[in-house]
């Protein structure tokens, strides 16, 4: 899932649980590149370092920012801009039909996300 400064959802997509998300970053972005061009700086978590960045830099035009886990000696701390899209997936989670799995297919799984970031977009309007 890309979601802009606001929390707002770009892009979204949808795999089977056996494959990692890093693995399926390549078709995201490549949905990305479809849908807005303008997106130059995508921050994502530990997960997505090394040789994934850096071939997705190299094939899309994408940076990548790699943000590691706020938890050190001193606690938890929330880290800057992180917190935006983990509030998304907040917001998302107060919608019924993605507290569980309902959907056979992708397809209708990434449209019931899409339907619930819309509900949002109206609900700030």
């Amino acid at each position: 899932m890309v979601v802009d400064k606001n929390g707002f959802l770009i892009a979204v997509m949808v795999t089977v649980a056996h494959i990692h998300d890093s693995k399926a970053a390549y078709l995201l972005m490549r949905v990305l590149k479809e849908l807005c061009s303008s997106v130059k700086v995508i921050i994502a978590d530990g997960g997505y370092r090394g040789e994934i960045a850096r071939q997705i830099r190299d094939t899309s035009g994408y940076v990548l920012k790699v943000v590691i886990s706020g938890y050190d000696k001193q606690g938890f701390r929330p880290i800057q801009k992180r917190w935006v899209v983990e509030r998304t997936f907040a917001w998302l989670e107060n919608d019924r039909r993605l507290c569980r799995n309902y959907e056979l297919t992708f397809d209708s799984a990434e449209e019931i996300v899409k339907i619930a970031a819309i509900k949002l977009l109206i609900n700030k309007i």
